[in-house]
């Protein structure tokens, strides 16, 4: 018997790292929507800039305001949150109408908010966007 108590203590000390590894791969999940975003879209009306500054095809990065701004015809516009929704990380450049994530290499569609690369698996959220005076507001009531 004296094999016994080395025997629990390895089965233990795997169990608790077994654990440990656990928390690291669930903070790094990709189940996640908003990643570690608590407000990944605006929560207020945010004023954007001139509405002809978005390309008609093109995309434009508001890093200041966390949104992404798309215009697939002249006149329209959609909007989509700015933030990752793996990790909630504030995406840092739009090229080529698409997203990148600088934290982990997340690539995301901003024609449509889809997650091109991951470890993102889920779509950016959509904002609310309209015209005001020849500018672009986003957030509720948009």
């Amino acid at each position: 018997m004296p094999g016994q108590p080395a025997a629990r203590r390895t089965v233990l000390k795997g169990a608790a790292l077994a654990g440990a590894a656990g928390l690291g791969v669930a903070a790094c999940s990709t189940e996640s929507k908003l990643g570690h975003a608590e407000t990944p879209t605006p929560t207020a009306p945010v004023q954007l800039g001139a509405a002809e500054e978005v390309p008609v095809g093109g995309s434009k990065l508001y890093r200041d305001q966390r949104v992404i701004v798309t215009c697939p015809a002249k006149g329209q516009y959609k909007a989509f949150s700015a933030q990752c929704t793996h990790a909630g990380c504030l995406l840092d450049k739009v090229e080529d109408n698409v997203g990148n994530c600088p934290c982990h290499g997340s690539r995301f569609d901003t024609t449509t908010g889809k997650a091109m690369r991951g470890p993102a698996t889920a779509p950016l959220p959509s904002v609310p966007v309209r015209i005001e005076d020849g500018r672009l507001v986003a957030g509720p009531d948009a």
